[in-house]
Parts: C-alpha cells; structure tokens; sequence
C-alpha cells in the first residue's frame, strides 16, 4: 500500500479508529482520509477518543460528514481520488434496527449505494480510479442458518433483523458494480468484535456499565447462547491483509469475494460472562459478582454465530486467534484507565 491514498469511512468507529492507527503506525508514506458522521448512537465522547489519537499524524485528514450525503461523499472522492476505500461506516446494532428503522435505509443502504457510485464514477475523465473497494458486512447475514460452522458459501436469504437484510443487500450491490463496472470488491463478514474502546451498545460494555453500577444485567434466552468473540487487533490485521489484495474475476468474471473474520472458537454467554466478571475484578472495575436476570430470547438476535475462517486462512495465511480472557483483560485495563481519568 506505499504512497497510496486509503479512504475509510466510519473512521471515528470502534473498527475504523483501529485500522486507521495501524496503518499510520506501519507506513508513513499512505495517506488515510477519515471521514465519520460522529453522530450519537453511542457516546460522542469515545468516538472524539479515538479520533485524538490519530492527530498526530500528519498523514491523516478527517473530515465530518455522511456517506448519505453524496455531495459530501463527491468533494472527498474528487479532493483526495483514494485508490483504496474502506467502507466501515454503518448503523450498526440489531435491537435498534426494531425501533429505528429508517437508520438503517439511509446510512447501510443509501449510504453504501453512494460509496458504490463514487466508486464508479472515479474512473471518469480517464482517472487511475479505485483499485478495492473493501466493506463490512457481519455474521448477522446467516441469519435462521442452522448449520456451524458459517461458511461463506451458505445461503444468506433468511435474515431475521432488518440489520441483517442491509447488510446482506450490500453485498448483492457490491455484486451487481463489479460486474456492471469493474470495481474490486470484498466483503467481510465480521462476528461480534469487541476490545479496548469498543462500542457501548455491545453486550461486554454494557454489561460493564451496569456491573459497576451494581445493577443487573440481562441474559438472554436465559443464557442459552454462543458467540464467536473476535478480538478487535485480529479484525484489524484481517482487514488489512485483504486490503492489500484485491479479488482475481471468479468464474463469472466479476472481481468480488467474501471472507468471514471470526475466532471460529464460540463460547456460551454464561462462560464469557464469567470470564469478563474475572478479568474486571482483577483490574479493579469492580469487586463483587453481578445480579443476573435470564430472560427469553429477542427478536432478531440468533442462537449462535460460528465462524468457518478457511477461505481467509487459505488465501492470506491469517486466522484470529486471540484468546477470550487476553482479550477482556485488555479491555477491563483500558475500562479502568479510561473511566478513571473522566
């Protein structure tokens, strides 16, 4: 990636922020325009957080916007013509997909169909244009999938959240530009990602929230679920491997290609809840063990993601692998440190 100009939208998110920071940490030379609509679906603060540590390089240019806007999302294709475009930015969530629906239309699918169009049109006048367009799906797409692990050559046609259907659709779209315009494009699914400064809505930092309030937390179908926990420095070196390469035409003749990124390791809710306790009352979040209410399975929300990593081993030679307790340590340290200091 030397001397190119990487876009990645989303960039004051949890994913975002991270990727942003490594690449600026390994190569002087790229340029990394961040753009982010900073709105308050989470904490506004954590989100300036991350941004902070990114200004110091001179490399980086962040610019306030949203990728709904397409004026906007035009200004910064034309400015800096990226050459790689990271597409992070989304409204992210499942329960909130119920009471918000119209969230998810502007940002997950107009959005996206603007970042598409840009794409499209930077080969105009006879410009270099994008070379990869790299976007976030999620495991949410397998929806009423009864099969484990996910491959991701399994159908994805029984979404149960209206996330899942945008998510899903993006990848339909991206689909159909490939093989229209030529644009490289992969897809990668992630499963539940968590770690240091992660986003508040997720169920470990709720969860913390509410420990260290003394109130109790919510298991859902009573406990009785399984996630695919991926440590948030494995997503980053996932995503950027698959930045550096984009997809060969398939048999079709369309540039596109879909990774899972997940610890392919799922653990119950009861163990990872066990496990945060721990790690929190070794940092000293908290001193006592959590009130617990077990509660019935929510719409939208699916009994397990397990993810198949094969496809991302084999073709970059890179599978996550951070362990469930390395991780929340890491998280419940940067809790203590970051809530101290407030």
């Amino acid at each position: 990636m030397k001397q190119k100009v990487i876009l990645i939208t989303g960039a004051a998110g949890f994913i975002g922020s991270n990727l942003a920071k490594n690449i600026l940490q390994k190569d002087s030379e790229v340029q990394v325009i961040g753009v982010d609509n900073l709105n308050d679906y989470y904490d506004v603060s954590l989100k300036e957080y991350r941004l902070k540590e990114l200004e110091n390089w001179d490399n980086f240019s962040f610019h306030k916007g949203n990728i709904a806007d397409r004026s906007f999302l035009e200004q910064i294709f034309q400015k800096w013509e990226p050459e790689i475009v990271v597409n992070l930015a989304a409204q992210a969530g499942v329960r909130y997909s119920i009471t918000n629906p119209d969230a998810y239309i502007e940002s997950n699918i107009l959005g996206f169909y603007n970042i598409l169009e840009c794409c499209r049109h930077s080969y105009d006048d006879g410009k270099p244009g994008v070379k990869h367009l790299v976007y976030a799906s999620s495991s949410s797409i397998y929806g009423l999938n009864k099969e484990v692990p996910y491959r991701t050559e399994d159908k994805t046609d029984k979404p149960v959240s209206l996330y899942a259907a945008t998510k899903k659709s993006n990848e339909l779209l991206a689909h159909a530009y490939s093989k229209l315009y030529g644009i490289p494009c992969t897809g990668l699914r992630f499963f539940t990602v968590y770690g240091p400064c992660g986003r508040p809505d997720m169920a470990y930092f709720g969860f913390t929230n509410k420990m260290v309030k003394g109130e109790k937390i919510q298991l859902f179908n009573y406990g009785d679920m399984y996630r695919d926990f991926t440590y948030i420095d494995d997503i980053v070196k996932g995503v950027s491997a698959v930045m550096e390469k984009a997809p060969d035409a398939n048999e079709d003749g369309v540039r596109v290609k879909v990774y899972n990124i997940g610890n392919h390791q799922p653990v119950s809710l009861k163990f990872f809840v066990e496990t945060l306790e721990n790690c929190l009352r070794k940092a000293g979040v908290i001193d006592s063990e959590a009130e617990k209410e077990f509660l019935p399975m929510q719409p939208g929300d699916v009994y397990q993601t397990y993810a198949d990593v094969s496809e991302l081993e084999k073709d970059f030679g890179f599978k996550p692998d951070t362990p469930l307790e390395v991780g929340l340590t890491a998280f419940a340290e940067w809790y203590a440190g970051y809530y101290r200091r407030k």
